[in-house]
């Protein structure tokens, strides 16, 4: 079966749970990491001139990774729907609206949520992020005109919506923001490289790469174990404040995801991990005392080599051969 083929299926298949309302609520929508980074890499991302304002219809369900402006008009009630943006790593995105015309009194809603859901996990993790996950959510017919636009955190966002009546809608204009110390980050790719840093912030940060990979760590630095006078090593990088972890799983929440390793010395590569797990994370602790940088790249894991792993116990954790 051709590769164009079945992503068809696959999209034609959440349209079809979307339209007979299969999802109780809209966190919890079958959509899943495969199926939707395989839309990723069809038609919807056709190169376009950036001095050209891109626009088409939106779809119930759908995926954008460039800006634009999209409309979304209901040609019958539509009531599961969810929107994911996503940027290149060093971006946010902008959703602003214009034309909106639905019945929040009558059940119509838009809300933009900071960050992603996918069956009931959210990224960034409640760890990982400054707002607690009630204070992501931006709804349109609470805010209406007195919040015209949404910025995200980090490079991913979106937005679910519900429509009853046929012939209403919205338009979104969505732009992409530079962002010089991009922290929680969603790869659009397999392949790829990063540098991490968190200069003197208390915050945490992870790089999810929702693929089974190679991870290949060139460069750690740990302000803390800059100076020569530590003399005996932490126990647990825990303790130490700042640290980098590598985690594995099959979700997109980090801090449900299975501890692969802990880094918690500064080195220089390099340092290889292969984890076969449906999502990889490189995620970063940091006290605020310091500049903690990380610096890494990451491929793809070929089936031959999944089936290598098979044996570890860890990767026997992730490994799936769905």
């Amino acid at each position: 079966m051709s590769v164009t083929f079945r992503v068809q299926i696959y999209f034609f298949l959440i349209c079809l749970s979307a339209l007979k309302g299969q999802s109780r609520y809209l966190e919890d929508n079958d959509i899943t990491q495969d199926g939707m980074f395989s839309i990723l890499n069809s038609e919807i991302k056709r190169g376009l001139s950036e001095r050209l304002l891109y626009r088409r219809p939106l779809r119930c369900i759908d995926m954008l990774t460039m800006e634009g402006q999209f409309t979304f008009t209901a040609d019958h009630p539509q009531l599961h729907c969810a929107v994911f943006f996503i940027g290149e790593p060093q971006e946010i995105i902008s959703i602003e609206y214009s034309s909106v015309n639905i019945d929040c009194n009558g059940g119509d809603f838009i809300k933009a949520f900071d960050g992603w859901i996918m069956k009931g996990e959210t990224f960034p993790s409640s760890l990982d992020h400054p707002l607690p996950i009630y204070e992501r959510y931006i709804d349109y017919c609470e805010t209406g005109r007195l919040r015209q636009a949404v910025r995200s955190s980090q490079n991913v966002a979106m937005l679910f919506f519900r429509i009853h009546t046929p012939g209403s809608g919205f338009t979104v204009t969505i732009k992409k923001i530079s962002n010089p110390f991009p922290c929680n980050v969603i790869s659009q790719t397999p392949e790829g490289s990063f540098t991490m840093i968190i200069p003197h912030q208390h915050r945490n940060c992870s790089f999810s790469i929702i693929y089974p990979v190679e991870i290949k760590i060139s460069e750690l630095t740990l302000g803390h174990f800059n100076d020569l006078q530590v003399k005996k090593p932490v126990t647990g990088c825990g303790r130490a404040g700042d640290f980098v972890e590598l985690l594995g799983g099959s979700g997109v929440d980090p801090s449900k995801m299975f501890p692969v390793a802990d880094l918690c010395y500064s080195f220089n590569g390099p340092a290889e991990m292969k984890i076969g797990c449906d999502n990889t994370v490189v995620r970063m602790v940091s006290s605020g005392r310091f500049v903690n940088r990380v610096v890494f790249e990451y491929r793809l894991l070929e089936r031959p080599e999944l089936e290598k792993q098979k044996g570890n116990s860890v990767e026997d954790f992730c490994y799936s051969t769905d």
